[in-house]
């Protein structure tokens, strides 16, 4: 079995996502009669922002536009009805990211890799075994949302992956089942209706479950040039929000801000003046760990000196604190999927 590591979630509050998720559910709610003003309330998010291309919205104003809609009494349906109205292609650069991949086990994985970019109210994770590929939703959350919204929320993130993996595959791709923690609700006849596969409830974990025959099938859109440029795209502005967010983005920028030194968690944490413990507590909170800010960091950098200077692999492998030139082309295969050789061939 193969597991990817789940998606670092961003602080609540970064307002760095334009409204496309905010304006599916204002516009869902709408058609059940229910005012955007309604809808928006308490959010900070005004109706008119919602068709403009330049405003910028948190996850935490996503979070209260969907909590407004189960106070409001909203219909059972709706999460899985904003869920398969939101296509990959209104996610922008994510979206065509994951829409040119060359094949769709590519596409399990930039999902994770670039999901920053997605208003990402919890994380997710993919694990790849012999017959099936699963898509798993840990109970880790931006927020602390209620039992209703992380119900809510976790609908709409199986309607979600269900639109996005047939959007991807230009196909029909329907999942062999879906599995959730909680009882069958009231309305559980609703969830095959739009999950498309047998739904079962009162399982150990969160997880829609696909066959892993399709992993090596080729996307509708897969184009290998268009790909590389909108990945990189993704690059740079997953590096802009990871500078921006919560304790996350100070841990990251601090060890951005001294290449080479690679400071202990101890020592980033006297700086916040907190324990390592506290600070350990925060990251989590945020899906994330110190361990994988540092991989972050150094793969970064890794990348930047591959690709802006003319310095030998070992040279390279030394400031990033690797011992030799071995250890360095392994986790460089590891973050990347690709060696030294290739990223500079990349480049140039």
């Amino acid at each position: 079995m193969r597991l990817a590591t789940h998606s670092m979630l961003p602080s609540p509050d970064d307002r760095i996502y334009a409204p496309y998720k905010i304006g599916a559910l204002v516009e869902v709610l709408a058609e059940q009669g229910i005012p955007a003003e309604d809808s928006l309330r308490g959010s900070g998010v005004a109706a008119n922002e919602l068709g403009d291309p330049y405003a910028l919205t948190s996850v935490r104003q996503y979070m209260t536009v969907c909590m407004n809609a189960v106070s409001l009494g909203c219909n059972a349906a709706t999460p899985f009805e904003v869920g398969s109205r939101l296509h990959v292609s209104a996610y922008g650069m994510y979206g065509y990211a994951l829409l040119s991949c060359l094949t769709l086990r590519e596409y399990f994985k930039l999902a994770v890799q670039y999901r920053r970019l997605a208003t990402p109210p919890l994380s997710i994770e993919w694990a790849e075994n012999p017959d099936t590929v699963i898509w798993t939703f840990p109970d880790i959350f931006v927020a602390n949302p209620s039992q209703d919204l992380r119900q809510f929320l976790i609908e709409q993130q199986f309607s979600l992956h269900v639109t996005h993996l047939e959007d991807v595959a230009g196909r029909s791709c329907p999942p062999l089942e879906a599995r959730f923690t909680y009882r069958a609700p009231e309305h559980a006849d609703i969830y095959s209706r739009y999950l498309k596969c047998p739904c079962l409830f009162d399982q150990p974990k969160f997880e829609l479950v696909y066959d892993a025959a399709l992993l090596d099938q080729r996307p509708q859109m897969a184009h290998r040039l268009t790909a590389a440029l909108v990945q990189e795209t993704c690059d740079r502005l997953i590096g802009s929000a990871k500078t921006s967010a919560g304790t996350s983005g100070y841990v990251y920028r601090t060890l951005m801000d001294h290449p080479g030194d690679f400071l202990t968690m101890d020592a980033v944490a006297e700086t916040l003046n907190m324990t390592t413990r506290t600070l350990r507590r925060h990251l989590e909170a945020e899906g994330t760990t110190y361990r994988h800010i540092m991989d972050d960091v150094r793969s970064s950098l890794a990348i930047e000196y591959l690709n802006t200077t003319r310095m030998s692999t070992i040279d390279i492998a030394m400031l990033l604190g690797f011992s030799d030139a071995a250890s360095f082309r392994k986790a460089l295969k590891r973050w990347t999927g690709k060696g030294p050789g290739q990223l500079r061939r990349s480049f140039g």
